[in-house]
């Protein structure tokens, strides 16, 4: 065990990384990442507001994506961002948020959710399935059609959106229309170290998923949960009727084994629309790499049009 897999040691080093990307956002006067991440796409307006949606977990604060659209009832898509379960990153997420938006014509709800190791496992994935829950019920009182609903999420973000997918099949509700998970991490049983990337220094090292994964479950007996490892053997349950998924992975990374994995699964249940792998990319390539990010957004976009048009 390296001495990052230590509940103590990585609770701490994870705290050091939210306090530096909050001191370096202080030092920006909060103009930093946020306002890189405005700059991008500047075709696609910027049309929001902010909402709090009230969970047994915590209030969740969101911001919500308006499109320039006359649907009285546009559908709507729930987005969890990025981060390793521990780093809230959602500005990361604006320019997706406003080419959806723009794109599908949909109400994009993009949610500050509780992370680690503050809030461990099963605190997110729990608030994350109650956002859902709320935004599918109270449609009519802010202007989107609840039953037209998909879900997606990037990196930690994504294993979240797989979470919010079972929990609905297991709950007998939301109807989810689409879960899109895009590079996200299905297998914390299995060690960093035996997951082998496609290049010899991926983006995604070993010591971060320590940090990561023992912030977000300390305990490692837990992660065979299958709101955390769906993709770990361990889980064999029937997913069958499981939301539709677009599962979309990138050639370098080193989660893309076990996205794989779980693409093969959903096919076998039923449940899987396609699984896009994105050819030269490393984990969170669409943060930087503004072509293949349009390219990928765009497939994402065409999904969300598809799963719920009338």
């Amino acid at each position: 065990m390296s001495l990052l897999a230590r509940p103590a040691v990585a609770v701490l080093a994870a705290k050091t990384m939210q306090r530096m990307t909050e001191l370096a956002d202080r030092r920006s006067g909060g103009r930093g990442s946020a306002a890189a991440s405005h700059a991008r796409f500047p075709e696609f307006p910027r049309i929001v507001r902010e909402l709090m949606i009230p969970t047994s977990v915590a209030p969740a604060r969101a911001t919500v994506y308006l499109p320039s659209t006359e649907e009285p009832a546009p559908p709507v898509h729930v987005n969890f961002h990025g981060g390793g379960y521990v780093m809230t990153l959602t500005e990361l997420d604006d320019p997706l948020c406003r080419l959806l938006a723009a794109e599908t014509g949909a109400v994009v709800i993009n949610v500050d959710y509780v992370v680690a190791p503050q809030h461990p496992f099963p605190a997110p994935p729990r608030q994350a399935y109650e956002v859902v829950r709320w935004v599918a019920e109270h449609g009519a009182e802010h202007g989107w059609d609840g039953s037209r609903l998909t879900v997606g999420g990037q990196s930690a973000g994504g294993g979240l959106a797989a979470a919010v997918a079972r929990q609905a099949l297991e709950e007998g509700g939301p109807s989810i229309a689409l879960q899109v998970l895009h590079y996200p991490p299905l297998d914390l049983v299995t060690h960093a170290n035996d997951k082998h990337a496609a290049v010899d220094k991926p983006a995604l090292r070993p010591w971060m998923a320590d940090v990561f994964d023992t912030s977000y479950v300390p305990d490692a007996r837990r992660r065979t949960d299958r709101l955390v490892s769906p993709a770990h053997p361990s889980d064999t349950a029937d997913l069958t009727g499981i939301a539709p998924a677009l599962v979309i992975t990138a050639e370098f990374d080193l989660l893309k084994r076990e996205g794989e994995r779980y693409a093969d699964r959903l096919r076998m249940d039923g449940a899987l629309v396609e699984h896009h792998d994105v050819r030269g990319a490393d984990h969170g390539y669409d943060t930087s790499d503004d072509e293949k990010a349009r390219k990928t957004y765009a497939l994402i976009a065409r999904h969300v049009r598809q799963a719920v048009r009338v």
